[in-house]
């Protein structure tokens, strides 16, 4: 299951969690974002109690936002032990996303 984080919890379940976190920043309006909505919801089901998986909409918390330097979404960052590891940007095959996971784990 996806959690929703916002500029009020984004540290408590992003950077303070144990497991890796992958943040989708996405926004409502944003059809490449709707594209790999299925592709994070998968992921967030294969890897159930070993990775959390986030959705962070940019419309609405712009500080978490400018914090991580968000200019194009679709942007997904990958988080361990609470620093960005990695990130990709754009829509692209579910297999890129889960490749740079694997690497986290």
């Amino acid at each position: 299951m996806e959690l929703e984080v916002n500029d009020n919890n984004f540290e408590e379940i992003v950077l303070k969690s144990e497991k890796p976190v992958i943040v989708d920043f996405w926004a409502e309006w944003c059809s490449p974002c709707r594209m790999i909505v299925p592709i994070m919801e998968d992921i967030s089901t294969e890897y159930s109690g070993k990775v959390v998986v986030a959705r962070c909409d940019v419309d609405n918390n712009p500080a978490v936002t400018v914090k991580f330097g968000i200019r194009n979404i679709p942007t997904v960052l990958f988080f361990k032990d609470g620093k960005v590891v990695d990130k990709q940007v754009g829509a692209v095959p579910k297999i890129n996303f889960v490749n740079k996971l694997n690497a986290l784990l």
